[in-house]
Protein backbone atom coordinates (compact mmCIF):
# COMPACT_ATOMS: atom_id res chain seq x y z
CA UNK A 1 0.00 0.00 0.00
CA UNK A 2 1.35 3.11 -1.07
CA UNK A 3 1.42 5.79 1.77
CA UNK A 4 1.82 9.74 1.16
CA UNK A 5 0.63 11.79 4.36
CA UNK A 6 1.50 15.01 1.84
CA UNK A 7 -1.84 14.20 0.13
CA UNK A 8 -3.84 14.68 3.78
CA UNK A 9 -1.69 17.50 4.51
CA UNK A 10 -4.32 20.45 5.20
CA UNK A 11 -6.72 16.96 7.11
CA UNK A 12 -3.80 16.18 8.97
CA UNK A 13 -2.74 19.25 10.75
CA UNK A 14 -6.76 20.02 11.34
CA UNK A 15 -8.46 17.08 12.52
CA UNK A 16 -4.93 14.84 13.83
CA UNK A 17 -5.35 14.53 17.78
CA UNK A 18 -2.89 16.82 19.44
CA UNK A 19 -0.60 14.96 22.20
CA UNK A 20 -1.85 15.78 25.76
CA UNK A 21 -0.27 17.81 28.67
CA UNK A 22 0.18 14.96 30.51
CA UNK A 23 2.49 13.18 28.24
CA UNK A 24 5.53 16.30 28.83
CA UNK A 25 4.71 16.47 32.47
CA UNK A 26 4.95 12.84 32.65
CA UNK A 27 8.13 12.97 30.68
CA UNK A 28 9.43 15.39 33.00
CA UNK A 29 10.28 12.52 35.16
CA UNK A 30 12.70 11.38 33.08
CA UNK A 31 14.96 14.47 32.19
CA UNK A 32 13.56 15.19 28.46
CA UNK A 33 11.81 18.11 29.04
CA UNK A 34 14.29 20.41 30.58
CA UNK A 35 14.70 24.74 29.11
CA UNK A 36 17.18 24.73 26.76
CA UNK A 37 17.52 20.77 25.67
CA UNK A 38 18.22 20.31 22.08
CA UNK A 39 15.78 17.88 21.16
CA UNK A 40 14.95 15.90 17.70
CA UNK A 41 11.99 15.00 16.55
CA UNK A 42 11.71 12.56 13.72
CA UNK A 43 8.70 11.76 11.47
CA UNK A 44 7.40 15.12 12.78
CA UNK A 45 4.67 15.62 10.48
CA UNK A 46 3.22 19.16 10.47
CA UNK A 47 5.11 19.07 14.11
CA UNK A 48 2.33 18.30 16.89
CA UNK A 49 4.88 17.19 19.30
CA UNK A 50 7.84 19.61 18.07
CA UNK A 51 5.83 22.81 18.77
CA UNK A 52 5.11 21.11 22.59
CA UNK A 53 8.33 20.91 23.56
CA UNK A 54 9.23 24.09 21.89
CA UNK A 55 6.50 26.30 23.86
CA UNK A 56 8.29 24.58 26.90
CA UNK A 57 11.58 26.46 25.79
CA UNK A 58 13.61 23.62 24.47
CA UNK A 59 16.04 23.92 21.35
CA UNK A 60 13.88 21.61 18.79
CA UNK A 61 14.24 20.41 15.13
CA UNK A 62 12.00 18.30 13.25
CA UNK A 63 12.27 15.83 10.48
CA UNK A 64 9.81 14.63 8.12
CA UNK A 65 10.01 12.63 4.63
CA UNK A 66 7.37 14.66 3.44
CA UNK A 67 7.85 18.21 1.88
CA UNK A 68 4.62 18.92 1.99
CA UNK A 69 3.73 18.57 5.56
CA UNK A 70 7.47 19.85 6.49
CA UNK A 71 6.06 23.31 5.10
CA UNK A 72 2.62 23.08 6.85
CA UNK A 73 4.39 22.78 9.63
CA UNK A 74 6.99 25.49 9.00
CA UNK A 75 3.27 27.68 8.35
CA UNK A 76 2.32 26.81 11.77
CA UNK A 77 5.43 27.36 14.37
CA UNK A 78 5.56 30.56 12.14
CA UNK A 79 2.04 31.33 13.11
CA UNK A 80 2.58 30.60 17.10
CA UNK A 81 6.03 32.34 16.67
CA UNK A 82 7.96 29.29 17.63
CA UNK A 83 11.67 28.73 16.83
CA UNK A 84 11.68 25.03 15.11
CA UNK A 85 14.20 24.53 12.66
CA UNK A 86 12.46 22.10 10.09
CA UNK A 87 13.96 19.60 7.87
CA UNK A 88 13.16 18.06 4.76
CA UNK A 89 14.95 14.04 5.45
CA UNK A 90 14.35 10.46 5.96
CA UNK A 91 14.66 9.44 9.67
CA UNK A 92 17.17 6.33 8.15
CA UNK A 93 19.92 8.76 6.85
CA UNK A 94 19.63 12.18 9.08
CA UNK A 95 21.73 15.37 8.25
CA UNK A 96 23.01 15.95 11.31
CA UNK A 97 26.57 15.77 13.11
CA UNK A 98 27.45 13.18 15.81
CA UNK A 99 26.56 13.84 18.93
CA UNK A 100 24.27 17.00 18.80
CA UNK A 101 21.12 16.00 20.52
CA UNK A 102 19.83 15.75 24.31
CA UNK A 103 16.73 13.97 22.89
CA UNK A 104 15.39 12.23 20.27
CA UNK A 105 11.63 11.72 19.62
CA UNK A 106 9.58 9.79 17.46
CA UNK A 107 5.69 10.13 17.67
CA UNK A 108 3.24 8.09 15.63
CA UNK A 109 5.43 7.52 13.05
CA UNK A 110 7.92 4.30 14.38
CA UNK A 111 5.56 1.71 12.54
CA UNK A 112 6.91 3.55 9.07
CA UNK A 113 11.24 3.11 9.98
CA UNK A 114 14.01 0.58 8.84
CA UNK A 115 14.13 -0.32 12.54
CA UNK A 116 17.64 -1.28 12.27
CA UNK A 117 18.79 1.75 10.36
CA UNK A 118 17.18 4.41 11.78
CA UNK A 119 18.30 2.99 15.70
CA UNK A 120 21.96 3.37 14.44
CA UNK A 121 21.34 7.30 13.44
CA UNK A 122 19.96 7.60 16.21
CA UNK A 123 22.58 6.54 18.28
CA UNK A 124 25.17 8.45 16.38
CA UNK A 125 23.13 11.83 16.62
CA UNK A 126 22.63 11.49 20.08
CA UNK A 127 24.84 13.10 22.94
CA UNK A 128 26.75 10.22 25.25
CA UNK A 129 24.07 10.38 27.68
CA UNK A 130 20.90 10.94 25.21
CA UNK A 131 17.74 9.78 25.32
CA UNK A 132 14.77 8.26 23.11
CA UNK A 133 11.59 8.55 23.25
CA UNK A 134 9.06 6.50 21.02
CA UNK A 135 5.22 7.38 21.45
CA UNK A 136 2.12 6.67 20.01
CA UNK A 137 -1.43 8.03 20.62
CA UNK A 138 -4.08 5.28 19.19
CA UNK A 139 -7.72 5.10 18.95
CA UNK A 140 -9.44 2.39 20.23
CA UNK A 141 -11.64 -0.18 18.14
CA UNK A 142 -14.06 -1.74 20.85
CA UNK A 143 -17.00 -3.87 20.57
CA UNK A 144 -19.49 -2.31 17.97
CA UNK A 145 -18.23 1.06 18.72
CA UNK A 146 -17.61 4.16 15.96
CA UNK A 147 -14.35 3.33 15.65
CA UNK A 148 -14.85 -0.50 15.15
CA UNK A 149 -17.26 0.85 12.84
CA UNK A 150 -14.98 3.14 11.20
CA UNK A 151 -12.29 0.74 10.68
CA UNK A 152 -14.85 -1.46 9.33
CA UNK A 153 -15.49 0.95 6.63
CA UNK A 154 -11.78 1.53 5.78
CA UNK A 155 -10.95 -1.96 5.21
CA UNK A 156 -13.87 -2.18 2.62
CA UNK A 157 -12.43 0.53 0.85
CA UNK A 158 -8.66 -0.69 1.36
CA UNK A 159 -8.58 -4.38 2.04
CA UNK A 160 -4.68 -3.87 2.01
CA UNK A 161 -5.23 -1.23 5.22
CA UNK A 162 -3.13 -2.98 8.24
CA UNK A 163 -3.78 -0.55 10.98
CA UNK A 164 -6.88 -1.40 12.37
CA UNK A 165 -7.58 -3.69 15.74
CA UNK A 166 -4.81 -2.48 17.72
CA UNK A 167 -4.55 -2.36 21.48
CA UNK A 168 -2.38 0.98 21.50
CA UNK A 169 0.37 -1.29 23.56
CA UNK A 170 3.75 -1.71 22.06
CA UNK A 171 5.24 -4.98 23.38
CA UNK A 172 7.90 -5.03 20.31
CA UNK A 173 9.69 -1.82 20.35
CA UNK A 174 11.31 -3.07 23.72
CA UNK A 175 12.84 -5.70 21.88
CA UNK A 176 14.25 -3.77 19.12
CA UNK A 177 15.36 -1.22 21.30
CA UNK A 178 17.23 -3.63 23.56
CA UNK A 179 18.73 -5.72 20.59
CA UNK A 180 20.39 -2.49 19.50
CA UNK A 181 21.83 -1.34 22.89
CA UNK A 182 19.61 1.10 23.85
CA UNK A 183 19.43 0.48 27.82
CA UNK A 184 17.52 2.02 31.53
CA UNK A 185 14.57 1.07 28.94
CA UNK A 186 10.71 2.30 30.83
CA UNK A 187 7.61 2.51 29.61
CA UNK A 188 4.16 4.06 30.59
CA UNK A 189 0.73 4.00 29.03
CA UNK A 190 -2.42 6.31 30.34
CA UNK A 191 -6.16 6.31 28.70
CA UNK A 192 -7.63 9.50 27.52
CA UNK A 193 -11.00 10.46 25.74
CA UNK A 194 -10.86 13.08 22.71
CA UNK A 195 -14.47 14.28 21.71
CA UNK A 196 -15.35 14.48 18.18
CA UNK A 197 -18.02 16.30 15.80
CA UNK A 198 -18.88 14.26 12.97
CA UNK A 199 -17.17 16.55 10.47
CA UNK A 200 -14.11 16.38 13.02
CA UNK A 201 -13.91 12.95 12.96
CA UNK A 202 -15.05 12.50 9.15
CA UNK A 203 -11.32 14.68 9.01
CA UNK A 204 -9.39 12.96 11.44
CA UNK A 205 -9.91 9.34 9.27
CA UNK A 206 -9.27 11.16 5.72
CA UNK A 207 -5.87 12.28 7.58
CA UNK A 208 -5.68 8.32 8.38
CA UNK A 209 -3.36 6.05 6.25
CA UNK A 210 -5.72 3.65 4.90
CA UNK A 211 -7.71 6.93 3.41
CA UNK A 212 -6.26 9.83 1.80
CA UNK A 213 -2.75 9.02 2.14
CA UNK A 214 -3.70 5.99 0.00
CA UNK A 215 -6.92 5.96 -1.44
CA UNK A 216 -7.41 7.90 -5.10
CA UNK A 217 -9.21 11.24 -4.83
CA UNK A 218 -12.19 9.74 -6.21
CA UNK A 219 -12.64 7.28 -3.38
CA UNK A 220 -11.82 9.67 -0.77
CA UNK A 221 -14.94 11.32 -1.64
CA UNK A 222 -17.05 8.12 -1.71
CA UNK A 223 -15.56 7.00 1.80
CA UNK A 224 -15.74 9.89 3.14
CA UNK A 225 -20.22 10.00 1.89
CA UNK A 226 -20.26 6.78 3.09
CA UNK A 227 -18.70 8.01 6.36
CA UNK A 228 -21.18 10.61 7.03
CA UNK A 229 -24.29 8.54 6.35
CA UNK A 230 -23.28 5.96 8.87
CA UNK A 231 -22.20 8.76 11.40
CA UNK A 232 -25.32 10.20 10.78
CA UNK A 233 -27.55 7.06 10.88
CA UNK A 234 -25.71 5.40 14.40
CA UNK A 235 -24.52 8.02 16.32
CA UNK A 236 -25.00 11.31 18.41
CA UNK A 237 -23.39 14.39 17.24
CA UNK A 238 -20.70 14.16 20.04
CA UNK A 239 -18.54 11.16 19.63
CA UNK A 240 -16.39 10.24 22.46
CA UNK A 241 -13.63 8.32 21.03
CA UNK A 242 -11.25 6.69 23.54
CA UNK A 243 -7.78 6.38 22.90
CA UNK A 244 -4.55 5.21 24.80
CA UNK A 245 -0.84 6.80 25.29
CA UNK A 246 2.02 4.38 24.69
CA UNK A 247 5.53 5.37 25.50
CA UNK A 248 8.69 4.21 25.59
CA UNK A 249 11.93 5.76 26.92
CA UNK A 250 15.38 4.86 27.03
CA UNK A 251 18.62 5.78 26.80
CA UNK A 252 21.86 5.51 24.50
CA UNK A 253 23.93 2.63 24.18
CA UNK A 254 27.78 2.98 25.63
CA UNK A 255 29.24 2.38 22.12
Amino acid sequence: MGIDFGLTAEDYNKYRVQYPDELLDRLEVYGVVEKGQSLLDIGTGTGFLAQKFSERELQVTGVDISKELIIEAKKIAEEKGLNIKYVNSTAESLPFKENQFDTVTAAQCWHWFDKEKVLQEINRVLKIDGKLVIIHLDWLPLKENVVAKTEELIISFNPSWSGGGGNGMYPAWLTQVSEAGYREIETFTFDLNVNFSHQAWRGRIRASAGVGASLSDKDVKIFDEKLKSLLEKDFSETLIIPHRVFCLVCSRPYT
